[in-house]
């Protein structure tokens, strides 16, 4: 079959559901996935073929499109802060306001002095994203993260050997947390998080590949306490913060004020609403 065939196969699948330019970012991710077959190439040579017994994995990837599967999770992974990811159902897609966060981090690093060795904890690492793009990029950093769940551990433990650093990670509940999971003294100089915050009630805004397909113990929290992980991760904090350590926040875009507020009821001094790209309450940053 010739590639430009199958092209035309996936938009009249699949356009009505995506639009026509992202399904034709679906398709070449597909194609360079499964085939090594890029866009150059095939503007290039609009006689590409491949053979019948080659065709199994991108229809399936085709019938897995049209029931909404993330691409994410059927190519088995994604690309965060410039580095390539493992994804799976365990762990959510890295979005890309989470790596204005990393970003912030950095720059907040960049200002202190090249011998300093910060210690940082990333509480619901997931598939590792914050925690790897740390260690990789503030090359002195002593990384840990932390997940509830076993299986995110493990995928972000193959990031971290797919993307060469060290991380280590700890198998913990935050809302249960047991002392033994850390030493005792062990403080940090970082301590960030994007934890669950999408209410029950802001699931319509939610679009189907996500609802349908992502961990929802790592999406949402219930309407009436929905800043449940913030008022946790913030009071640990308190105790395992060094003196003017840093605390940094992925939020709900609705809740900015609110959060603020809770996180200076715990002490913590300049406390800012950062807002995204878009303009949208994003983060917070704040000082012990």
């Amino acid at each position: 079959m010739l590639v430009k065939d199958l092209e035309n196969i996936f938009h009249e699948t699949l356009d009505a559901i995506y639009g026509k330019e992202e399904v034709t970012s679906f398709f070449f991710l597909c194609t360079d996935a499964f085939y090594n077959i890029t866009r150059f190439a095939l503007a290039l040579d609009r006689d590409l073929s491949i053979t019948k017994e080659e065709q199994q994995p991108i229809f399936d990837a085709l019938e897995a499109l049209k029931n909404e599967k993330p691409i994410q999770y059927i190519l088995g992974e994604t690309e965060f802060y410039g580095l390539p990811f493992k994804v799976d159902e365990n762990t959510l897609i890295p979005r890309p306001e989470t790596e204005e966060l990393v970003q912030l981090i950095i720059d907040c690093h960049s200002k202190q002095s090249e011998e300093s060795q910060p210690s940082i904890l990333d509480i619901g690492t997931g598939s590792g994203c914050i925690a790897i793009s740390l260690a990789k990029n503030i090359g002195n950093a002593q990384v840990y993260a932390m997940d509830v769940s076993a299986k995110a551990i493990k995928k972000a433990k193959e990031n971290a050997v797919l993307n060469k650093v060290e991380v280590e990670f700890i198998e913990a509940d935050i809302l249960n947390i047991c002392h033994s999971a850390l030493d005792a003294e062990s403080t940090f100089n970082v301590i960030v998080s994007n934890p669950p915050y999408v209410r029950n009630l802001e699931k319509a805004e939610i679009q189907n590949n996500v609802l349908n397909n992502e961990p929802h113990l790592a999406l949402f929290v219930e309407d009436d306490n929905p800043l449940l992980f913030y008022k946790a991760i913030t009071e640990f904090a308190v105790g395992k913060l060094k003196e003017n350590g840093q605390l940094f926040f992925e939020i709900n875009e609705y809740l900015g004020p609110e959060t603020k507020i809770l996180v200076e009821t715990f002490g913590f001094k300049n406390v800012e609403i950062i807002k995204d790209l878009f303009g949208k309450d994003r983060m917070i940053k704040a000082d012990k």
